[in-house]
């Protein structure tokens, strides 16, 4: 479970005394959604254990921009609850910290927000630390299409990739050029 968003008024049990529950098992988010719109409200459900409060009638837009704010926040503060202490596929370099299979990267504690492409480059090269791989098997295992001469659709999301991780030509970089032939992850 990643976040909970609870109403205040549900049946057999509010929306209080669940957070209540919650909080004794899991450190997660909490979202409020409710019809309950005084002030009042408001500061009982902060007060009582939610980390954000919505009243309805709301935006289903500004609900998943809330989701994804706690999420990034909780993920932020708490990296380790990115994955399960024994998820084994964790890829570190550095400062860099690599969760596959929950597809979220850090740098050095920090967020990086990473499209799909960048994110399954960065994968696949840091999988393979010191392999060296073209641009036509990048391309073909990332996209899983034929490759039509479409190394700068590759060496793109690389210096994309690149600058979303602080990397600029005068540093030692995660990523390596290696002239002629493709790219390979300094790990």
């Amino acid at each position: 479970m990643d976040l909970a968003i609870l109403d205040i008024m549900m049946p057999k049990i509010d929306g209080y005394e669940l957070t209540r529950i919650i909080r004794e098992k899991f450190h997660l988010p909490i979202i409020f959604l409710s019809a309950k719109a005084t002030d009042l409200d408001k500061i009982t459900g902060l007060v009582r254990g939610a980390d954000d409060y919505m009243t309805k009638p709301f935006n289903p837009m500004e609900l998943v921009a809330r989701v994804n704010a706690q999420l990034r926040r909780f993920m932020q503060f708490n990296p380790s609850a990115a994955a399960p202490a024994s998820d084994t596929s964790i890829l570190e370099a550095g400062g860099l910290v690599i969760y596959p299979e929950q597809r979220n990267v850090y740098l050095y504690g920090n967020a990086v927000e990473l499209t799909p492409k960048e994110f399954d480059i960065l994968v696949l090269l840091a999988s393979h630390p010191k392999k060296v791989f073209s641009s036509e098997h990048i391309f073909q295992r990332v996209w899983g299409e034929a490759y039509y001469e479409s190394r700068n659709t590759v060496m793109v999301h690389i210096r994309t990739l690149r600058k979303k991780l602080g990397e600029d030509q005068d540093k030692n970089k995660l990523i390596r050029t290696v002239w002629g032939v493709g790219y390979s992850f300094n790990g």
